[in-house]
């Protein structure tokens, strides 16, 4: 059975949605959002997850195309990538849009 575009789309953003829904990536965003670009060293500290835990977290969301990473000597800074996060918001709007459109309909019928 073929695909939908719509559902297409919405697949080839699942990595996003995998990798945001770990605690740690979600935190790293988070900080990164809050703060600005940081160092692997400055997203480590004050975190019980080593640097180590914290490199892989940060190639998970650099693959899902959430921030990018330059090296800068031994160490790499992170920035989010303000793009991809973005399209992630407005897939998120337009699903909820379709929900609001389906309760309006059940809504309707209900109260006929």
């Amino acid at each position: 059975m073929p695909r939908s575009a719509a559902a297409g789309r919405l697949l080839a953003r699942a990595p996003v949605f995998a990798a945001l829904g770990d605690e740690t990536r979600l935190g790293l965003v988070v900080r990164l959002s809050a703060r600005g670009p940081l160092s692997t060293v400055a997203l480590t500290e004050g975190s019980s997850v080593t640097r180590q835990a914290i490199t892989k977290h940060l190639r998970v969301l650099e693959d899902a195309g959430l921030v990018k990473g330059t090296r800068e000597g031994r160490d790499s800074v992170w920035e989010l990538s303000p793009d991809r996060l973005d399209d992630v918001r407005r897939c998120l709007e337009a699903i909820s849009g379709r929900w609001d459109a389906a309760l309006g309909r059940l809504k309707e019928l209900v109260e006929r």
